[in-house]
């Protein structure tokens, strides 16, 4: 995990690994600030969609129990969406290196679209 001091506050920026065994063990919450669209056509199953236009970060709970990670497609919009946080006055934050690009790359498990059918399915290597 790579750390930044934001005038006090750390912004995390976790690796893959450390997100998937999070996720498998279900200590974070997952959220993904990517289109609609997006979010349709493939994502982390069980991720909560927040598009980045709509994302309020004044509006995330509160982090007493599982740690929020914030997600995008590279990792250049969750950064941002974290830094918003921050700037929000969200005391622990952190976004995923990467993004989904690195998730499915790493060969980590998702929900893609069938294209025969345009049906949704589980994909896994």
């Amino acid at each position: 995990m790579k750390t930044e001091d934001i005038d006090g506050t750390i912004l995390e920026t976790w690796t893959i690994e450390e997100v998937a065994r999070a996720w498998d063990a279900n200590e974070i919450v997952l959220i993904d600030v990517r289109t609609p669209q997006e979010y349709m056509f493939e994502h982390i199953e069980g991720a909560l969609l927040l598009p980045m236009p709509f994302f309020k970060p004044e509006k995330l709970p509160g982090q007493s129990d599982k740690r929020l990670v914030i997600h995008c497609g590279s990792g250049v919009r969750s950064e941002k969406m974290a830094r918003a946080a921050i700037a929000a006055g969200i005391g622990r934050i952190a976004h995923m290196e990467g993004g989904f690009g690195a998730w499915k790359e790493a060969g980590q498990p998702y929900i893609g679209t069938n294209m025969a059918t345009g049906a949704p399915q589980a994909v896994t290597r």
